[in-house]
């Protein structure tokens, strides 16, 4: 995302936090607008916290802790960083058909989709436009589906619309969602249930806490072992201390959420994908499984799939790509991508300096003649060319426990 933090010059510790508001918010003053921000359940203990709070998805949340984005961010790559994900939002569709009723509106495959077992997903538009990514896991009486903050109105509304003859759509909006996340997370809350340490990247289940109900995956947003937890609000800052407890961890912001992500490979929705972009040319194509492509025993029959069909077959004019410079200079959103002559071949879509590559590192568009891992490209920053690679992602290797 955005370059500049609310008050226009780069973080204290050498990072200008790339998310989580930069773009969209002023600096923060009393108005209606801010009065009528939403809170989380958490949002008491983080003013207790000391965190720096701005608008994001119509709520108040933490983009960061007295220790700052820097600090933060190697905190959660070293051992163990608390997230308050609460505004992301929550439902269950219900009913013997809500796997088959889904499979209408997304690209992936649903039905197919085993026991306590989580997916990645897509809803798309009829041009193949990507409407929000999304996470899906079956229970035994439901699917539990996590949406975007941004995008969970429209989500549920789409929901609701689409497929809510077939299956009933119960969004959980007193529900909190906590994210604990690095190598040592299944340390920390393993002293809370030690059951939880048999959970594989992707799968999840119904977990006691130290005495507080949860449902939760042992998955994340930041290339690190980790667990997202769904947590009734009323027991959220009970769950949060118990963890905060934990000497392997410490509360951690928007800011590094987003830099943890970054340097993952990991698309923000807004930003790296949106309406305009298509899974194919997102270079999200391992999401669509053989079963959903053309040929698959249920394939098509989801928005835009004749669209992705055929750019699974031919490829996407545009791709979107990793970018990795030797230089210093961060290179931000939105700042163009040229040849060595010149010819305007793309644009970034999210950049940072990254705290744990050391260097630059950027997501991008560019042309596909321009997508090959190595090509030398230039991004223009201040009216100079900076040298990017096209660069495999994650840019640092992840930590995700498959068993």
């Amino acid at each position: 995302m955005p370059a500049a933090n609310l008050s226009g010059k780069a973080d204290s510790e050498g990072i200008t936090p790339t998310f989580y508001g930069w773009a969209f918010y002023s600096p923060r003053k009393p108005s209606a607008m801010t009065a009528a921000l939403l809170k989380t359940p958490l949002h008491a203990l983080h003013i207790e916290l000391g965190a720096k709070m701005v608008p994001f998805g119509g709520y108040d949340m933490p983009v960061q802790y007295p220790a700052g984005v820097m600090a933060e961010h190697k905190h959660t790559r070293a051992a163990a960083g608390l997230f308050d994900v609460s505004h992301m939002g929550q439902v269950l569709l219900k009913g013997a058909q809500a796997a088959a009723a889904l499979e209408t509106i997304v690209p992936v495959d649903v039905i197919d989709l085993g026991l306590f077992k989580q997916r990645y997903a897509l809803f798309t538009n009829d041009a193949g436009g990507i409407l929000d990514d999304l996470m899906i896991a079956r229970r035994p009486d439901d699917l539990f589906v996590v949406v975007n903050a941004g995008c969970k109105v429209q989500d549920i509304a789409h929901l609701q619309a689409k497929i809510g003859d077939q299956c009933e759509v119960l969004p959980l909006p007193d529900q909190a969602l906590l994210a604990l996340q690095g190598p040592q997370a299944v340390v920390a809350l393993s002293r809370l249930n030690p059951e939880v340490a048999k959970l594989t990247f992707m799968t999840g289940g119904f977990f006691n806490l130290d005495g507080i109900d949860t449902f939760l995956t042992r998955s994340g947003y930041t290339g690190e072992d980790g667990f997202e937890i769904s947590v009734h609000g009323d027991h959220a800052v009970a769950l949060a201390r118990k963890l905060l407890a934990q000497p392997e961890v410490k509360p951690i912001g928007l800011g590094a959420r987003d830099s943890l992500r970054l340097e993952a490979g990991l698309c923000l929705y807004g930003h790296d994908i949106n309406t305009e972009t298509t899974p194919v040319e997102a270079s999200l194509t391992w999401a669509i499984q053989k079963v959903r492509r053309a040929g698959g025993a249920r394939a098509g029959g989801y928005p835009g799939a004749a669209v992705i069909d055929a750019q699974l077959a031919n490829g996407a004019a545009r791709k979107r790509v990793g970018l990795v410079s030797s230089e210093r200079m961060p290179v931000r959103e939105g700042a163009k991508l040229v040849t060595a002559d010149g010819t305007d071949i793309g644009v970034v879509t999210s950049g940072t300096l990254g705290p744990t590559v050391g260097k630059p590192v950027a997501l991008a568009y560019v042309g596909r003649e321009h997508a090959a891992l190595g090509t030398e490209i230039f991004a223009i920053v201040r009216d100079k060319r900076t040298p990017m690679t096209v660069s495999s992602t994650p840019f640092t290797p992840n930590g995700y426990y498959r068993g």
